[in-house]
């Protein structure tokens, strides 16, 4: 495993603190060596095209959970992570885990280009303007965030990760029945 920065977050938005994260979901991301926040927050809207078509809100995702992801396709921690995500949404996909990949900044043929070579089947944004990244204070990628079922963040990752490890499919699926 790629050694990851693990911190305390905040976001552009002026959110006041959320609820607590529960007690089971924090003991299983910190089982699976991942800290989540002491609070829940709120993350930034956005609504961005996506590359089979159509466009996604995050706000319409609520419901699920929601591992949001920012990337480009010359990062190299960026493509060593992709595998392993699919293989992460591929298990639980069907359960109420959405993976949404806002590639920063780069075209529509670039992405799809990536994607198909790659074998990945979950969803790619295209913040081409680097709006959306700008206004999540992106600073290193990839950074992932994981929403709860209330659409909130939990957690933030900057770095690489192997997220189909046992302990990290374990916390999703408390992070899913919670």
């Amino acid at each position: 495993m790629v050694p990851v920065l693990l911190c305390a977050f905040s976001l552009p938005a002026k959110a006041a603190p959320g609820e607590r994260v529960s007690r089971e979901v924090a003991a299983s991301f910190k089982e699976a060596g991942l800290k989540t926040a002491a609070r829940k927050t709120a993350p930034v809207d956005f609504t961005l095209p996506v590359l089979n078509g159509g466009e996604k809100r995050l706000s319409d995702l609520k419901g699920k959970v929601v591992f949001l992801n920012f990337w480009t396709t010359w990062c190299g921690p960026c493509r060593s992570e992709m595998p392993s995500m699919e293989a992460l949404y591929r298990q639980l996909g069907d359960s109420g885990l959405e993976i949404l990949a806002v590639n920063c900044a780069e075209n529509r043929r670039e992405v799809a280009d990536f994607m198909k070579t790659g074998g990945l089947s979950f969803p790619a944004a295209l913040d081409e303007s680097g709006d959306v990244s700008g206004r999540y204070g992106i600073r290193a990628i990839p950074t992932t965030y994981i929403l709860d079922r209330d659409g909130e963040i939990i957690l933030k990752i900057t770095g690489s990760m192997e997220w189909d490890t046992p302990k990290i499919i374990a916390a999703f699926r408390t992070l899913l029945a919670d």
